[in-house]
């Protein structure tokens, strides 16, 4: 595949979905000098206005357009996951690289076309952002293929979110058009169980929808083995009873500092609040709601604790916690160039475009993240273990 241009030319980035996704590697891209933010898209007409108003740059809403602007090199989609599997072809087919936020497509079928498509590409595909790119992340994964802890036994990552009462879009809400905590939430598990603990053999769950009014599933719990042996309980509830970064200091996913929450205020505020769906999400789209400027730590995903031969790994706001024979270290992370997590997906996008080196979130990567997603879905409906084929 090639490279483009002199490498340290920024890279001329385009933005395909002007929402919350779109929105957060925005503020990772603005601050990175390797990037112009140079076009945006969207068939909303007020983010597409404060994205141009505030880059000065070009805005469609039609993301064929975006395809045919000769300036752009790579695009991020970050559209509903209904989109991705179109819109990372067509860009591949116009020459773009591409960043597709997760899931890469909502069926396999469709994940074999995106495959396709990127081999035919002379740019390269990467999926992301996901927790698996978050500097701390991959400093466990590294740590576990070190040895240095033995052999990997268990991971365990549970998180207790307020997901299910933000306000949602109607896909959102249906899970056959990629809504739902399996596709938007629990893929951000299983790619930090795959980054810490290698392919999967198996998969059993259990999912639940326990609200009438939000009929796609709001809680899971899923057991994942290895072919290494070990394996990964993977446990995700949204429904805004209990909130794990309590266990975390009180710092959000993101990596900024909260402040003590209270238990159930999301949920709460929907029950009370009486207007429509699509008033309460006026102001997500870009430039509608502020977003943390600092980030004080490093982003999480709930709370982390991975078991091996020789001791426990747990993540801390900076680093991780390790817990072995001779006691109790704290082992500090290094942050990349930018904003973590979403900067670490920008930083392999870049290498990818300036130095033609392939990520390895690739196509073929992102199809094994959802061939899990639908295992867990599989699995939950039949009740029984399903066995994966593409890893």
């Amino acid at each position: 595949m090639s490279s483009s241009l002199d490498s340290n030319e920024p890279v001329r980035l385009g933005i395909a979905g002007l929402g919350l996704a779109g929105a957060m590697l925005i503020r990772a891209a603005r601050i990175d000098p390797r990037f112009d933010l140079v076009a945006g898209m969207d068939p909303l007409a007020r983010p597409r206005e404060t994205f141009r108003e505030e880059f000065g740059a070009r805005v469609y809403e039609d993301f064929a357009a975006l395809c045919q602007d000769d300036t752009v090199e790579a695009i991020y989609v970050s559209s509903p996951h209904e989109y991705h599997t179109e819109q990372a072809i067509a860009a591949l087919e116009h020459g773009k690289h591409v960043l597709v936020e997760k899931p890469l497509a909502l069926t396999l079928a469709d994940c074999d076309r995106v495959i396709d498509a990127a081999k035919q590409a002379d740019t390269h595909l990467i999926v992301g952002h996901t927790h698996g790119f978050d500097p701390n992340i991959r400093e466990i994964g590294e740590l576990v293929a070190s040895g240095e802890m033995g052999r990997l036994a268990m991971i365990l990552n549970f998180n207790y979110t307020d997901f299910l009462y933000r306000p949602r879009r109607p896909e959102e809400l249906d899970t056959a058009r990629g809504g739902g905590i399996t596709f938007n939430q629990v893929m951000h598990q299983i790619e930090i169980a795959r980054t810490i603990g290698g392919a999967v053999r198996s998969v059993r769950a259990n999912t639940g929808i326990m609200d009438p009014d939000r009929p796609t599933e709001g809680n899971c719990t899923a057991f994942l083995e290895f072919e290494s042996g070990g394996a990964a309980t993977l446990i995700y509830s949204s429904y805004d009873f209990f909130d794990s970064n309590e266990f975390h200091g009180w710092i959000s996913e993101g990596g900024n500092l909260l402040g003590k929450r209270e238990h159930g205020s999301t949920r709460e505020q929907y029950l009370d609040d009486e207007t429509t769906e699509a008033e309460r999400q006026k102001n997500l789209g870009y430039g509608g709601r502020i977003l943390p400027d600092e980030q004080p730590h490093l982003p999480h995903f709930g709370v982390l604790i991975v078991t091996c031969e020789h001791g426990d790994i747990r993540l801390s706001p900076d680093g991780m916690l390790v817990y072995g024979a001779r006691g109790l270290r704290e082992l500090p992370v290094k942050r990349g160039q930018g904003w973590a997590g979403q900067g670490d997906a920008l930083d392999a996008l870049r290498t990818a475009v300036r130095e033609g080196r392939r990520d390895g979130h690739d196509a073929r990567w992102g199809k094994a993240s959802v061939e899990i997603v639908l295992a867990v879905l599989e699995s939950a409906r039949e009740r029984r273990e399903i066995t994966l084929q593409y890893q």
